[in-house]
């Protein structure tokens, strides 16, 4: 079930939505549906270190999604420490099963589903395809991971460039916060970047930046997808991105937002619709 409130930080509509075993979960559309065709339909996971983050802190890669073409949904997923892993998995599964059902009313016949995140919204994003295609269901087109944070190992070069000298950041906090013990960080649906079987995923776009700390890490995902047969769009952006900070900021301040759409672009015309 959906309600729509009034949001008045944004023009765009928040609706409420309820799935089975989640609290009510704040979801805001992006875009609209164009007659006689089939758009891309997205579900969205904003960044924040699995902390903090909103639909409003998420709004620059929505737009970026909207303008290269898709209906996008993005989801105000539950927070830890509050809610620990699985919670904002399990979340983002349910608000994929409903956006699948809603398809033809929001994006036409046929429109393929992809699923999409920047930073921990990355994770999110990963996270769900891997459940998509354990549970068999719903079809996926796609995911779109941008600066996502993979692995909770602090040890890249790319992290440490960020960090300098310091021994914790954000990003370790956050994941310290979200997962419930050492073992979650052996789960995959926790930490895909360490998840030991990739086959059978949809295929990926993987953007990243020379200044990112989780270039690494994002790329050596992109490369463990392409070893698994998954076809896999990665591409490593100039070092000025600011990413994943700037990836928060208000959507007319987005950087490169230019050439991340026309990455976007390309990948949604190249994914052919899934069987129903």
């Amino acid at each position: 079930m959906v309600t729509k409130s009034a949001n008045p930080a944004s023009p765009i509509p928040v609706q409420t939505l309820s799935v089975p075993s989640q609290p009510p979960l704040a979801l805001r559309v992006w875009g609209q549906k164009v007659r006689g065709q089939a758009s891309p339909l997205v579900l969205h996971f904003h960044g924040g270190a699995f902390v903090s983050g909103d639909l409003d802190s998420g709004a620059c890669l929505a737009e970026l999604l909207a303008s290269a073409g898709a209906v996008v949904a993005s989801l105000a997923y539950p927070l830890a420490p509050s809610h620990r892993f699985p919670d904002a998995v399990e979340a983002g599964y349910g608000a994929l099963e409903w956006l699948y059902k809603q398809r033809t009313r929001l994006a036409g016949t046929g429109a393929p589903l992809f699923v999409a995140g920047e930073e921990a919204g990355g994770n999110l994003a990963a996270a769900v395809a891997l459940m998509v295609r354990d549970r068999a269901h719903p079809p996926l087109a796609g995911q779109v991971l941008v600066s996502p944070m993979l692995d909770p190992c602090n040890a890249t070069a790319s992290l440490r460039e960020t960090m300098g000298e310091a021994t914790c950041c954000k990003w370790i906090e956050g994941w310290q916060q979200y997962l419930r013990g050492p073992m979650d960080a052996e789960h995959p649906y926790a930490v895909p970047g360490r998840a030991q079987r990739l086959a059978g995923l949809p295929p990926a776009l993987i953007l990243t930046g020379g200044d990112d700390p989780m270039r690494d890490e994002a790329l050596a995902y992109a490369a463990r997808l392409r070893e698994a047969g998954i076809s896999v769009s990665s591409e490593l952006l100039p070092p000025s991105t600011g990413w994943p900070d700037s990836l928060a900021e208000p959507p007319t301040e987005c950087h490169c937002a230019a050439e991340v759409r026309g990455h976007l672009r390309a990948f949604f015309q190249a994914a052919a619709p899934p069987p129903a």
